[in-house]
């Protein structure tokens, strides 16, 4: 019951930082499992092989320094929350042990790719109002916030899952207030 709740607590943590940067949870997910320090659902065993490393590896370096291009970051975030939707759940479903197939998948779906697709929703309209009302002067200043905080809460994540479900819920519950004071001025 333990690990359960714990791997739930991981994958919620690691969907949450996909909303920041999909590929880093990735990354760091594939680096832990590679050096044995988290065990992977039998299907996702592949995420911890050299090859699955190498390459969320390059991925992240990639996505990471893209960001850093004026325009490009604007592009990126208009293809990243269906991709972030589809890695939140991907990582959630990978971390899922003792379940059954409906429950895993219905919690990856809801929880996983739910809370990646909120995060890369907020993550995509700051960098919007930074663009305009910066002239996306202030837009590498949020790359690197939004860099370190996915990096950051992925390794929370895999070394204190509890701890980073209760990260990701402060940081829903300011998405929130964020959204109602949106909603409040139109």
């Amino acid at each position: 019951m333990t690990e359960t709740l714990l791997s739930i607590c991981l994958g919620i943590g690691l969907a949450a930082s996909v909303g920041f940067r999909v590929f880093v949870p990735l990354f760091v997910l594939s680096l832990s499992s590679y050096y044995g320090v988290w065990e992977l659902n039998e299907s996702w065993m592949w995420l911890g092989s050299t090859a699955a490393l190498i390459t969320f590896g390059v991925a992240t370096l990639v996505e990471i320094f893209a960001y850093y291009i004026p325009y490009v970051d604007n592009l990126l975030d208009s293809i990243t929350v269906p991709l972030a939707t589809i890695a939140g759940t991907a990582v959630m479903a990978s971390t899922m042990v003792d379940l059954s197939p409906v429950a895993t998948w219905s919690l990856a779906i809801i929880a996983g790719g739910g809370t990646a697709a909120v995060v890369a929703g907020t993550s995509s309209v700051s960098r919007l109002a930074s663009t305009t009302t910066t002239a996306g002067f202030a837009n590498p200043i949020v790359s690197t916030i939004e860099t370190v905080t996915s990096f950051v809460l992925s390794i929370i994540s895999v070394f204190i899952p509890i701890l980073a479900t209760v990260l990701v819920l402060i940081i829903l519950y300011f998405v929130f207030r964020l959204y109602r004071k949106m909603k409040s001025r139109q």
